[in-house]
């Protein structure tokens, strides 16, 4: 692996999973956290990873704003240049059935997690090329994406949206060695599920438990590593054996 791996996203849940998973597993990286509210969360991430060894620092941003993004980000790779690689984490739920969904939370579903897509790699990816670093590139989709949940129309479209968005830049990045992958969790035991009826949820799953964002984290180190160079395009669902 080569150095500065964003993860966008990774204050909590699946996101400080990856960061630590891969700082544990990867001496010789350099772990970019981001966070956009959690600062004093994502400083906690950031002394764990420091205690590990790793360089790490923090960036905090809204992936939903453009100029933001395109802003933060590029000064960060003016400091310490392109990245290597990008694990596209970050992302949010406003559940409601569609006949009375609101407007806002449609859009501000699809805006951080299908327009952070968008905002969070169209800088990275043109540095990557201009400094021509075979990298690689994480999305994080959903069980939601590939089978659709009543109440998460808007969460759906945007997990769903990215599947089609991670296969085609695939197709573009793949002359230059630049590997574009998805990860599909099902349902992962982390601040995303408070709520859910735990015991209703897990009769649907063949293996009968949730999953751990361990679990979803070794997938993406996986991904990001030189053994995974020839993998590309591809969704992986990381769900106990739902809707295969």
């Amino acid at each position: 692996m080569g150095k500065n791996i964003l993860i966008t996203g990774s204050s909590r849940g699946i996101g400080r999973e990856t960061a630590l998973y891969i700082a544990k597993n990867n001496s010789d990286v350099e772990i970019v956290l981001h966070c956009n509210k959690n600062i004093s969360k994502a400083e906690e991430v950031k002394k764990e990873i420091e205690l590990l060894g790793n360089s790490v620092r923090i960036l905090q941003f809204d992936v939903s704003d453009r100029k933001q993004s395109h802003d933060v980000l590029s000064k960060d790779m003016e400091q310490h240049g392109a990245y290597y690689g990008v694990v596209l984490n970050a992302g949010i739920a406003r559940d409601n059935v569609f006949p009375v969904m609101e407007d806002e939370e449609w859009d501000n579903v699809l805006n951080t997690n299908l327009g952070g897509f968008y905002n969070v790699l169209k800088p990275v990816v043109m540095s990557m090329i201009e400094n021509r670093i075979r990298g690689r590139i994480v999305t994080m989709s959903s069980i939601s994406g590939q089978a659709g949940n009543r109440g998460q129309v808007n969460y759906s479209a945007s997990k769903a949206g990215i599947i089609g968005a991670t296969k085609a830049l695939s197709l573009e990045l793949a002359k230059r060695g630049i590997t574009v992958n998805c990860v599909a969790p099902g349902v992962i035991d982390t601040e995303m599920i408070e709520g859910i009826p735990v015991d209703e949820v897990k009769k649907m799953i063949p293996m009968r438990r949730l999953g751990t964002a361990k679990e979803v984290a070794s997938l993406v180190n996986y991904l990001m590593g030189e053994d995974a160079s020839y993998i590309t395009g591809q969704v992986i669902a990381v769900n106990g054996g739902m809707y295969r």
